[in-house]
């Protein structure tokens, strides 16, 4: 083990999350997370994690984000990992001064653990799959 990996891993593990991370996190009512979900609206209605709200990556500035509470950490995610736009919302708000996590696997890994969305396309959830 070198002491330059033992860091990177910190970092990752500072940087992201992953589905049964965030399930459990909002499950048991940590209300200091906010999902933030970086797709287009149309993406955003169609399907969702449960409780997100819909920043579009494109339209991310200070009068779009000047409702948000700089003292919460916001979890981003998009579609998956064929999809950056998670990357760049983390990015932009990042640049904006709030604390930024990134959803590892986006929607889709969030919809393989069995957890619910919403949206037109609404699945219901079942029992996470993922042992992490």
């Amino acid at each position: 083990m070198t002491f330059d990996q033992l860091r990177y891993y910190q970092a990752k593990l500072a940087y992201e999350m992953d589905s049964a991370d965030l399930f459990q996190a909002l499950d048991a009512g940590q209300g200091r997370i906010v999902v933030v979900d970086g797709r287009a609206p149309a993406a955003f209605a169609h399907e969702h994690v449960p409780g997100a709200i819909n920043l579009w990556h494109k339209d991310i500035c200070t009068n779009t984000t000047q409702h948000l509470d700089p003292g919460l950490t916001y979890v981003c995610y998009c579609d998956g990992i064929g999809c950056n736009a998670s990357t760049k919302t983390a990015m932009k708000l990042l640049t904006l001064g709030f604390a930024v996590r990134e959803l590892i696997g986006g929607l889709d890994w969030w919809i393989r653990d069995g957890y619910a969305t919403e949206g037109a396309a609404a699945r219901a959830g079942t029992a996470a799959v993922c042992g992490c």
